[in-house]
């Protein structure tokens, strides 16, 4: 267990793994760009609960930013582990290679 922000995680923090870009997409879809280099597609529809209730909203969903390399909506009251994104993303190729 961690705290981050003032925010407890059950989890260990994984020091090496954060979010450098958010790129939001249609239907609460994301590309993410992690510090590891890699391009990783995440499905937000997994966030669920009252918390994340507003990401439903895609105008909000799309506002989002990174901050600390967490990615965070609604000036940082709502957010998601980058270990957790990472976890249930999934490899996203570079299409500059698939030309």
């Amino acid at each position: 267990m961690f705290v981050f922000n003032g925010i407890v995680y059950a989890s260990e923090r994984n020091e090496d793994i954060q979010i450098i870009e958010a790129k939001p997409l249609d239907d609460m879809m994301m590309i993410l760009t992690f510090s590891t280099g890699e391009k990783r597609l995440f499905d937000a529809t997994v966030l669920t609960g009252s918390a994340f209730e507003p990401l439903t909203d895609a105008d909000t969903f799309k506002q989002c930013t990174v901050t600390d390399g967490i990615v965070t909506w609604m000036d940082g009251e709502i957010d998601c582990a980058p270990e957790y994104m990472y976890e249930h993303s999934y490899p996203y190729p570079d299409m500059k290679y698939a030309i």
